[in-house]
């Protein structure tokens, strides 16, 4: 009887990290926290140094497309648009 190999998870390609922050790089972190106030998050990076990475983050509901259609058929036929692409951004 054979063993079954386990599954290998795909190696991770860090060759293209995402958005670089010029100057942390290096910086000895003193510790992080992540805080929600008035309907945002912050999440603060304070470094040994007394320097501080701080990323605010704040959501938004987008309405991609409200219509009306007829299904009689089997196939769906737009009858009326009614709302497109609205958000409570301003």
């Amino acid at each position: 009887m054979r063993k079954k190999k386990a599954a290998q998870k795909p190696p991770r390609d860090l060759s293209r990290p995402g958005k670089q922050y010029p100057g942390v790089r290096g910086k000895v972190v003193d510790w992080a926290e992540h805080v929600f106030e008035e309907g945002m998050l912050y999440v603060r990076v304070r470094f040994a140094d007394k320097t501080e990475l701080c990323w605010t983050l704040q959501t938004a509901h987008v309405l991609r497309e409200s219509d009306l259609s007829d299904w009689k058929t089997g196939d769906c036929k737009q009858l009326k648009v009614y709302a497109e692409n609205e958000s409570d951004w301003e």
